[in-house]
């Protein structure tokens, strides 16, 4: 079982609910945006968009080694603003809504992935471990 399939089955697990068609394609996604040639600016960007919204305190605990904070889907809206949800589903072929509750429960396990070492990783760092996150998917 692959990182990807873990951080689902955590997913599910945490809501109680099967993971609906779609969500692991929006996981795949989600990793492009994380990425340091992601659109925002990757993880560096991700963490400016939560600190310019007031949530980086939120952000930062996935990033450090402690407990992660969780978020809710009207947070993710207000960070990524609905054209960039949109466009996660769209491309993940799921509800807008849909998308930015799967993004609550989904992207606080994959910032927390990408950082394991409680920081930010260089970008080659970074590229690496995401890489090999979405292979072993």
């Amino acid at each position: 079982m692959g990182f990807l399939d873990d951080v689902m089955r955590q997913v599910g697990a945490a809501s109680g609910r099967p993971i609906e068609p779609g969500q692991h394609g929006l996981a795949q996604e989600l990793l492009g945006l994380i990425a340091p040639t992601g659109v925002s600016g990757g993880l560096a960007g991700l963490v400016n968009m939560f600190n310019q919204k007031g949530l980086g305190n939120i952000v930062n605990s996935w990033i450090s080694t402690g407990q992660n904070l969780p978020i809710t889907a009207e947070q993710i809206q207000a960070v990524l603003g609905s054209p960039q949800i949109q466009a996660l589903a769209a491309k993940a072929g799921i509800s807008p809504e849909m998308a930015s509750s799967a993004i609550s429960q989904i992207l606080p396990h994959l910032v927390d992935g990408a950082t394991p070492n409680g920081e930010i990783p260089a970008a080659a760092t970074l590229r690496s471990v995401i890489a090999a996150m979405s292979r072993k998917a």
